[in-house]
């Protein structure tokens, strides 16, 4: 918990800020405005869309599910498919399973209330250490470190922390909750974010607007904008593929849905071969017998730890054909933008109709 009253300069510090963010704030569709009690739902939703995702890409998503699900209640009661769905296009497809599943425990076993506690929170699904803090803060008040890329930013130019992320963030953390005043710690958490994504920002520091710019020992040192540091990240793996493009006589294609466990689990996609290195014999791992077109056309596509590369087959069956197993569906053409297609498998849909 973070002490009250022992620092002038921490007290100094944590003023400052809060006035710069009641004159400056953003004005986010999630975010409670003045004098109004945040709903811990529209809390949660956020900061699970906004995981690994920016702020721009997130309104429109957020928009759409406050109006498909209102509540917590409506949500979880929702099929899961159809969550996934509206998610389609946010990338990091676990978030959407995550979101589904820690629904149907708020709903089911919790009255459909959140638990306002940092630990209450990290046992529910989908939910760690950064987003715990966040909601807790923000949705609940409570004295929690809410540390995002923002912050961590802000932080290590402040204190001039020159460890490279991620060796940095325990001490990060440690700076950050040091700081968090015992009331409006929820202001604090959504001041420091704002902080770090309108004046301390990656490339354009704007250093002479800063509410802490006569704190920042980064600035004082001119080490700045050389922060955070960050370790050499290797260059990507290049993975391989053979996507199967499958279209019936009556117009409809092969989807099949992928598994729960690992990468877009279960979402949506055009059948392909496994993703490595080279691949050997793609004929035996094509969804059914068929005659295969080399399309010569190709997608390609960069995850979070691999580049993909994949190339697509094509074949055209009679409109009586049957799926080739219970993973498997059809899907009319016109009717694919509505299926929870993650980015890539869209890619190939864009190249093929």
């Amino acid at each position: 918990m973070a002490e009250q009253g022992l620092s002038p300069r921490r007290d100094g510090k944590i003023h400052r800020l809060l006035a710069w963010y009641d004159r400056h704030r953003r004005d986010l569709p999630w975010r409670a405005r003045p004098g109004e009690t945040p709903d811990p739902y529209h809390v949660w939703l956020s900061e699970i869309m906004l995981q690994q995702t920016t702020v721009a890409t997130v309104g429109t998503y957020y928009r759409k599910f406050l109006e498909l699900w209102p509540t917590v209640e409506t949500l979880a009661a929702a099929p899961r498919e159809d969550v996934l769905k509206a998610w389609a296009g946010l990338g990091y497809y676990a978030r959407a399973r995550n979101l589904h599943a820690c629904a149907k425990v708020v709903a089911e076993e919790l009255g459909g209330r959140f638990p306002d506690s940092e630990e209450g929170l990290r046992a529910l699904p989908g939910i760690g250490p950064y987003t715990a803090g966040a909601i807790a803060a923000i949705a609940f008040d409570r004295p929690a470190a809410a540390v995002d890329g923002n912050v961590e930013r802000v932080m290590t130019r402040l204190y001039a922390i020159e460890t490279p992320l991620p060796d940095a963030k325990p001490e990060i953390r440690s700076r950050t909750l040091a700081l968090v005043p015992e009331r409006r710690a929820g202001d604090f958490a959504q001041a420091l974010m704002d902080l770090g994504a309108t004046i301390c920002t990656p490339k354009r520091l704007n250093c002479m607007i800063c509410p802490w710019t006569e704190d920042c020992a980064g600035r004082k040192s001119g080490i700045a904008d050389g922060l955070p540091r960050k370790k050499e990240k290797a260059e990507r793996p290049r993975r391989k593929g053979i996507a199967f493009w499958v279209e019936r006589q009556d117009g409809r294609v092969l989807l099949r849905e992928r598994p729960d466990k690992g990468l877009l689990g279960g979402m949506m996609e055009i059948p392909s071969t496994e993703w490595a290195a080279s691949v050997a014999r793609p004929e035996v791992q094509a969804p059914l017998d068929a005659k295969w077109t080399r399309t010569g056309k190709r997608i390609e596509h960069t995850f979070t730890h691999f580049h993909l590369e994949l190339d697509i087959w094509s074949t055209r069956v009679l409109a009586d054909t049957d799926v080739p197993d219970k993973s498997a569906r059809w899907v009319h053409k016109s009717e694919l933008d509505s299926e929870a297609l993650p980015s890539v498998m869209r890619k190939i849909v864009d190249q093929m109709r």
